[in-house]
């Protein structure tokens, strides 16, 4: 069976064979995450665990990124963040992580702010050596979100997960590798036949195992996400109404460094 809708613009969506593709398809702004693209992520992850015709989810990005994080672009950016979008990403972090079907990020290119989440909350993470991992937020007067203050310590530790939060500092795809913050990393030639090995292998392997796997693990190392998850939320929307995050977001439209005041 093969499938493939667009739900809207910036997500390509097809079926076929089991494989679920889910493909941001934004480039020119590095697929960066609009409220429409990321209400409509949310309702296809959700719907996943009643489908009989999916055994493996694959995320993945077109073009130089896998995911920016949401998007900021445009002036007075600020006035368009409210709660609601923390919520709709709130879902997309717990339906990965809830999904009774393995979840695999193929990150092709850079993964930044809740992108940088979306795909650390998936259950394989496989890097294209030019791909890159960071944690934004602070950049513009913003704390992590996206479940990544539980998933990156869960993975690498405080003190690694301190540095990519407070510092803003990108990894590479061997740094993420090597610190365990992705499980592959493969040369961008050898990216996309690595994914396709590993996207069988899933397709094809026990569901009901796999489930009782992933759902086991999660229980073991994630314990703390719903707390974090709800700690983000409640800090976002504090942040959102200060001079600082509007002074960030400017800064990035204007493309210069921002002047925070804590404010």
């Amino acid at each position: 069976m093969t499938l493939s809708t667009d739900p809207v613009p910036g997500l390509d969506v097809s079926l076929e064979e089991g494989v679920l593709r889910l493909t941001f398809n934004r480039p020119e702004v590095f697929n960066a995450l609009s409220g429409e693209i990321a209400l409509a992520l949310a309702d296809l992850l959700e719907s996943v665990p009643s489908r009989d015709d999916v055994r493996v989810v694959v995320l993945t990005g077109v073009g130089a990124a896998f995911n920016a994080g949401a998007d900021i672009s445009g002036e007075d950016a600020h006035e368009k963040f409210d709660v609601r979008a923390m919520d709709v990403t709130n879902r997309i972090i717990r339906a990965i992580v809830a999904c009774d079907r393995p979840v695999l990020a193929a990150v092709n290119g850079v993964a930044a702010g809740v992108g940088c989440g979306i795909a650390l909350a998936c259950d394989i993470v496989v890097a294209a050596e030019s791909s890159s991992y960071m944690l934004a937020f602070t950049r513009i007067g913003f704390m992590p979100d996206g479940g990544t203050s539980a998933t990156v310590a869960a993975s690498i530790g405080r003190a690694r997960a301190m540095r990519m939060a407070l510092l803003a500092e990108p990894l590479s795809a061997q740094e993420a590798y090597a610190a365990g913050l992705v499980t592959h990393v493969a040369s961008d030639e050898e990216f996309p036949a690595l994914v396709d090995t590993l996207v069988r292998r899933l397709a094809s392997g026990p569901p009901l195992a796999f489930a009782a796997t992933k759902k086991a693990v999660n229980a073991a190392t994630l314990v703390l996400l719903e707390d974090a998850l709800e700690r983000e939320r409640t800090g976002q929307v504090v942040l959102m109404r200060t001079a600082d995050v509007a002074e960030g977001m400017r800064a990035f439209s204007e493309r210069r460094k921002p002047v925070f005041r804590g404010e």
